[in-house]
């Protein structure tokens, strides 16, 4: 889901990517707390395997000059001139995701978590629907858990859950939990209509 809020326009600061983001790149070895964006040096891999990248971002295969795709001209391999790394250390950059006790929580990832932790404070006791998209069972002190607590502390709370094949609530919940257990994409397509 990484940035597809973004780009429909949804406000950066709106967000709260908790778990990290693909658009960041951060040191390997977690040799200091900082991130880097990442979009430039990933354009220019996709680029450099053959790929052209269209206005709305997908990529597109090379084709031949009668229109056709043509997948023999894909390269499939990154120059390792382009391959990143870290600015401090040398070592190899990695993926800005919570993956082990190396994931860098920088500047903005502690700012969007005062702001998250602030809109939490100011909707306490309103009407409010804990969405779980998907939430799995890697990391579920993350989202899934906390949901679960505040949606059983508040009396107007609701959880609501769609996930193929993880789509659960404690019974405790009762009523106050919604549990879709289905592919999201045909979940929200079927909601829609």
């Amino acid at each position: 889901m990484d940035h597809r809020f973004q780009w429909t326009g949804f406000d950066k600061k709106r967000l709260f990517y908790t778990q990290g983001d693909y658009g960041l790149w951060q040191c390997s070895k977690h040799c200091h707390q900082e991130t880097y964006d990442n979009e430039e040096t990933v354009k220019a891999m996709v680029e450099a395997q053959g790929f052209n990248i269209g206005e709305d971002g997908a990529l597109l295969p090379p084709v031949t000059e009668a229109g056709k795709t043509d997948f023999s001209r894909l390269k499939m391999v990154v120059p390792s001139k382009l391959l990143p790394h870290c600015p401090i250390c040398g070592e190899p950059m990695s993926m800005n995701l919570r993956a082990d006790h190396t994931f860098v929580e920088d500047e903005g990832w502690h700012k969007a978590a005062e702001r998250y932790h602030d809109f939490l404070r100011r909707h306490r006791g309103l009407h409010t629907v804990f969405l779980d998209l998907g939430c799995g069972s890697n990391t579920p002190g993350i989202f899934k858990y906390p949901f679960w607590q505040m949606t059983a502390e508040q009396e107007k709370a609701v959880y609501a859950c769609i996930n193929l094949g993880e789509a659960y609530a404690p019974m405790e919940l009762g009523q106050k939990a919604m549990c879709i257990d289905g592919d999201i994409g045909q979940v929200l397509d079927k909601l829609s209509v």
